[in-house]
């Protein structure tokens, strides 16, 4: 519980996991067989840029490669889109996560 609110006011304030990171959305579900994150964005996201997702136990980082908003391909989404983007790894409802910005 602890840990949710505190990954909640980093975003509220704008401040990530590490330097260069800010908080652009959470991840809303995960589907496993596809590998796919849907994602409610609280800030802007291309294909090319950085995520790191972190969570109770997830805490990676990888490349966008692409992004989805229903099942349309696009180059880039803003805050208040729901996207899907592929996910190399399992992560899990209320997952933040972050645009790595330099």
């Amino acid at each position: 519980m602890l840990g949710r609110m505190m990954t909640w006011l980093a975003g509220l304030f704008g401040l990530g996991g590490g330097s260069g990171e800010r908080q652009i959305g959470v991840v809303d579900h995960y589907f496993g067989k596809a590998g796919v994150a849907a994602i409610n964005l609280r800030g802007s996201l291309s294909v090319g840029d950085t995520v790191h997702v972190k969570g109770h136990t997830t805490d990676f980082t990888q490349k966008v490669s692409s992004i989805q908003i229903e099942h349309a391909s696009v180059d880039e989404a803003k805050r208040g889109d729901s996207i899907g983007i592929k996910i190399g790894r399992r992560v899990r409802e209320h997952d933040a996560v972050y645009k790595i910005t330099g």
